[in-house]
């Protein structure tokens, strides 16, 4: 059974990051070196601040200094190294998508519905099962875009459903109400609409493309069950 998760991509608030601090020094000497010098790096809200920490200690000569740095030299080189290799020639690794390329060009004859509310949607497929009330808790899996096609968060990736209460307000607006006229099996795409989207963007992050603030985004959805009515 799939277990709820936590994703502040949902949020309408958008994100926000904890900081957190790592000493290269810490990682690689667990104890204290003597006369050592190392470098610390703080991030937060993705600025880099950068702080220095000495050990101090007695009669470490100086040929072990040198060969302290001549190993941190040595992994720096090598990382660099390694990430050129990753990104250099190598196709790019794809992603899982609700809606393959056959369902793409399906979707070009299916007709747009929209609401009052600006939202607009194609189903993919209509499902068969109860649509869910207001404020009950429903399992979906999801795939959120830019208008380009880029995936900035997608429940595939993390290996299950999302579940949530609709209709509460614990995800956008533009999701909650695609989500209320669904029916269990049933999968759709949303063309969010920015005042239904992220009014204070979304920071770019390794892998997930930048969602600037009000920008209209793209969710395909598939509701998986309700719990309490999926079986009635």
């Amino acid at each position: 059974m799939a277990s709820n998760y936590f994703s502040t991509l949902l949020l309408p608030s958008g994100m926000s990051f904890t900081k957190r601090t790592w000493c290269i020094h810490h990682r690689i000497f667990p104890t204290k070196v003597p006369n050592f010098e190392g470098h610390c790096f703080s991030f937060d809200r993705g600025v880099e601040a950068s702080s220095t920490q000495k050990s101090q200690g007695d009669g470490e000569n100086l040929a072990s200094r040198r060969s302290i740095f001549g190993l941190m030299l040595g992994l720096s080189a090598f990382g660099l190294s390694n990430s050129k290799a990753n990104g250099d020639g190598l196709p790019p690794v794809e992603k899982p998508r609700l809606c393959d390329d056959a369902c793409e060009k399906e979707l070009e004859n299916v007709p747009m519905v929209t609401t009052e509310t600006g939202l607009q949607y194609k189903d993919i497929k209509v499902g068969e099962g109860p649509s869910p009330p207001v404020g009950f808790q429903v399992a979906a899996n999801y795939v959120a875009m830019l208008p380009s096609g880029q995936i900035f968060d997608s429940s595939l990736e993390k290996g299950q459903p999302y579940i949530f209460r609709v209709g509460s307000g614990q995800v956008i607006k533009g999701l909650d109400e695609g989500i209320l006229s669904m029916k269990v099996g049933g999968k759709r795409r949303l063309y969010i609409p920015g005042s239904l989207a992220f009014p204070k963007g979304l920071n770019s992050a390794p892998g997930r493309p930048r969602v600037a603030p009000n920008s209209p985004v793209i969710f395909d959805v598939s509701l998986e069950y309700i719990p309490g009515l999926d079986n009635e």
